[in-house]
């Protein structure tokens, strides 16, 4: 008796194992095949959303396809293929904007600075900020975390409450109300039209809200989640005004820019409370009303290239310089730092703080990385004739086109 039982356990242990084998070979071959798709469909995450798992039973009976895209193209070729595997899988994968958003897949950024990471947690990597009055569009919301697509395209989750979400219709209205810009470094939104009243936000520099009306020496005005305050007109452009009045040339780029020196360095800052490298040159370029794309690999994209093979003689003024490796054999380029030109061999970015530095090394603020200076482009003369290079003006989250 003792024999047959164990005998049968025998038999049951190893049917076991032949079920975790048939799931595991479903899940390494879906794992391969989710690879070969995303390479082909959505290979940057920063730009495209492609995320999908297969939730298989025991017994490999039963399996689900979950997660989200933005790439329907995709969606379709991943079914495919893991039916050409032999993997039929119940759909439950998403199309982004997620149904379940309705009809509010507008917002606009109703915080000074909000950060955005890779994740919907506040220990995922940063990834990028916006600034209050920031238009976005919203893929989908999860435990208290939105993902949304900035102006650029850029693709990462922010903590719901600091964005204000809007069906198309509220959208296209806040976009064309009328406007300020804040043009000072720093103010405060307050309670009242005195200096003495309560504070409702702080407010940075490039931070847009609505005009509610004109109260002496203070505007009113309704920031992006309806609620209503008053700020220095002092502190203050009226936006239509600051935006006709933009001018993206090598002289007011580099003023703007020599305004944050000594500013901090934050990985994933956009924004003048602190600001990454490819941060700060996208900061500098929208204060002269110019959107650049987020990362200094993505810039490195965009523009006309200027020649630096032997000297810096063809560098102009505004020019951006791409630093990291060059590319090899069996070797892509790598790009993981961004300046700004000045002119006679220096530069400014942010490394540490926006700083000046030289690329000459006889120079006493001379760079160490200028070994690892790979490129140049100009911006300036590829302004709304790049993808990647927008006047605010023409983009249509910002203008009425």
């Amino acid at each position: 008796m003792k024999k047959l039982i164990l005998t049968a356990a025998v038999v049951i242990s190893l049917a076991g194992c032949a079920n975790e084998t048939k799931k595991e070979k479903t899940v390494a071959a879906f794992d391969e095949i989710f690879s070969q798709v995303k390479d082909e469909y959505a290979p940057d995450r920063r730009l495209k959303t492609f995320e999908a798992k297969l939730e298989v039973s025991e017994n490999a009976d039963t399996i689900v396809l979950r997660g989200s895209t933005t790439e329907p193209g995709a969606k379709d070729a991943l079914v495919a293929k893991l039916a050409e595997a032999g993997i039929e899988a119940l759909d439950s994968m998403i199309t982004l904007p997620a149904a379940s958003l309705g009809d509010k897949v507008f917002g606009i950024t109703n915080q000074s600075a909000v950060n955005f990471r890779y994740a919907p947690g506040y220990s995922a990597e940063s990834a990028t900020q916006t600034v209050m009055g920031a238009p976005l569009q919203i893929l989908e919301k999860k435990g208290g975390w939105t993902r949304a697509i900035t102006p650029e395209g850029y693709i990462a989750w922010v903590s719901s409450g600091s964005v204000a979400t809007m069906n198309e219709a509220d959208f296209n209205a806040w976009r064309d109300a009328e406007k300020v810009i804040i043009t000072t470094y720093y103010t405060l939104f307050r309670a009242g039209a005195s200096e003495n009243s309560a504070v409702v936000a702080d407010g940075i520099m490039g931070n847009i809200v609505k005009v509610v009306a004109q109260a002496g020496t203070y505007v009113k005005v309704m920031l992006p989640d309806g609620r209503e305050a008053f700020v220095q007109k002092q502190h203050t452009a009226p936006f239509a005004q600051w935006l006709a009045s933009r001018n993206a040339t090598q002289e007011n780029i580099i003023a703007t820019a020599r305004q944050f020196v000594g500013f901090p360095y934050m990985w994933g800052g956009t924004s003048i409370k602190a600001m990454d490298c490819s941060g700060f040159t996208k900061t500098v370029y929208f204060l002269n009303g110019v959107i650049l794309e987020r990362d200094a690999s993505q810039q490195a994209l965009t523009g006309e290239d200027v020649d630096i093979s032997k000297n810096f003689d063809n560098l102009v003024a505004g020019d951006l310089l791409f630093f990291g490796s060059k590319a090899a054999e069996g070797k892509k380029e790598r790009i993981t730092h961004v300046g700004i030109y000045i002119g006679g061999g220096e530069f400014i970015h942010s490394a540490t703080s926006v700083r000046i530095n030289s690329l000459i090394p006889e120079a006493a603020n001379y760079y160490e990385g200028s070994n690892r200076l790979v490129r140049a482009n100009r911006m300036l003369t590829k302004i709304d004739a790049d993808a990647g290079i927008v006047s605010i003006a023409k983009h249509p989250w910002y203008v009425a086109q």
